[in-house]
């Protein structure tokens, strides 16, 4: 007798959606089951069960979160996968902190969304942490941003270290707020403190405090801030800008657990979770004699990367109309809107100082445009001497040269030439983006893990 399919029941008042879902499961030899709302979804798990369900977040009725909530407490071992259209930091962590197995953001990919109720299935009982929605300013569609939400949630819950990367102006300070307002400490003070910006032979005492009589000027003890941050967080920005001689001191509280404030003689335990960020490349000031390498391992326990926004257009425009609906708020005014082109021509900005460079535009575009509608002519002049952004069709055209250069003076087929040179680039950017992890690069190589290592072994790539 043979197994039965598996059974994928499918929850969204979207019956295009559903429909298309239904037939790709059905492909992929599964049994789904739709419904039009949680509330009969519910009904039915009075009487069976799935093997996952998928639910939309939005819908008439109780929302895919609420139904989350019942099911976990009716079913905790069932699977369940959340979709919706509103790519926010704050639904993936609602989604997480109901115990979401995965948070499915549309559009999607198809064979993407099949592959993820696969891993339901495999996996059944996994359940992801998370905590409870905020930090709306992370917003983001683009496939590098839902890496980062995905990051976020599953660090959140823990003590472990984080070492914040990615440019300046690209949120770090945001991500390191989100961490410790989704964690277990969220009811702690959470301290930022950006040690580029603090003198050098200051930042002993601002970190660990000092005695009273320490040094000429010290007429009382004060607490550092690693004291102030006890039970909670603390956030040090730019920390590949700090001293070596501070690099030890830092080393030395996350390696035994205590620190001396200035003048001190007794240690003092540190009850602390250490976030880190910087935009410099660490493992190169490593290299340099710049950054200590114990204290790089130690920070780089667990590593967000935030990209780039000129690697994430697809965000450009949601980013737009947020901050220029904040920037109305605060100004007591309505909100500006942009014209096509205005839109066109911001997208394909290289915006070399990232979000905060956006937030700053759109402030000045609030105040000073005139009228309700923002236009190409009212846009800053200096947004016309950046260099546009590499077009997607670039890399073809330099493609097309190489090939009529290697058809003149071919020792080889061009194919043996070009296809291993070409994967070769692909599955480094790929592991690139997912910090090595094979099996989610390998899904965005659109392969499977077998193929993946095989096709290293091949190229011999470690």
């Amino acid at each position: 007798m043979s197994a039965q399919p598996p059974r994928v029941w499918l929850v969204d008042d979207d019956a295009s959606i559903c429909w298309v879902l239904e037939r790709a499961l059905r492909n992929g030899g599964m049994a789904p089951r739709a419904f039009e709302a949680a509330e009969p979804a519910l009904d039915a798990l009075n009487h069976e069960a799935p093997d996952v369900l998928v639910t939309d977040i939005r819908m008439p009725g109780q929302s895919g979160l609420e139904l989350l909530r019942k099911v976990r407490d009716s079913r905790p071992t069932l699977p369940v996968i959340v979709m919706t259209a509103h790519s926010d930091l704050g639904s993936a962590l609602s989604s997480y902190e109901g115990g979401a197995f995965e948070y499915l953001p549309k559009p999607f990919d198809i064979d993407h969304a099949v592959g993820l109720v696969r891993r339901a299935i495999s996996a059944r009982s996994t359940t992801d942490g998370g905590a409870m929605p905020g930090t709306p300013e992370l917003l983001g569609r683009a496939p590098a941003m839902q890496h980062v939400f995905r990051a976020i949630s599953r660090l959140a819950r823990s003590r472990v270290t984080v070492l914040i990367t990615g440019e300046s102006g690209t949120g770090k300070d945001l991500v390191a707020r989100a961490l410790h307002d989704h964690s277990p400490r969220a009811g702690k003070v959470f301290i930022a403190l950006n040690t580029a910006a603090v003198p050098a032979e200051l930042l002993e005492s601002e970190l660990f405090g000092y005695e009273e009589g320490a040094f000429p000027g010290a007429d009382a003890q004060r607490k550092g801030r690693f004291e102030q941050a006890e039970g909670g967080t603390i956030f040090l920005d730019e920390i590949g800008d700090m001293s070596l001689p501070m690099q030890t001191r830092l080393l030395r509280i996350l390696t035994e657990g205590e620190y001396y404030r200035v003048g001190g003689q007794q240690p003092i335990l540190a009850d602390v979770r250490i976030i880190t960020a910087t935009h410099h490349n660490l493992l190169d000031q490593v290299k340099q004699g710049l950054f200590r390498d114990d204290l790089y391992h130690r920070l780089n326990v667990m590593r967000v990367e935030l990209p780039p926004l000129r690697a994430r257009t697809e965000d450009i425009p949601d980013l737009l109309n947020h901050y220029l609906k904040l920037a109305a708020r605060d100004l007591g005014i309505d909100a500006k809107t942009l014209s096509q082109d205005a839109r066109e021509k911001l997208v394909a900005y290289e915006w070399p100082g990232n979000v905060r460079e956006l937030v700053n535009l759109c402030m000045r575009l609030s105040v000073l445009t005139q009228g309700t509608e923002i236009r190409v002519e009212d846009l800053p002049a200096e947004l016309g001497e950046s260099t546009a952004a590499p077009k997607d069709s670039d890399w073809v055209t330099a493609l097309a040269q190489w090939a009529d250069r290697a058809a003149m003076s071919a020792d080889t087929p061009l194919l043996d030439e070009a296809i291993p040179k070409l994967e070769r680039v692909l599955i480094g950017a790929a592991l690139k983006r997912m910090q090595g992890h094979k099996r989610e690069a390998s899904l965005l190589l659109g392969w499977g893990r077998n193929t993946l290592t095989q096709k290293m072994k091949q190229l011999g790539m470690n």
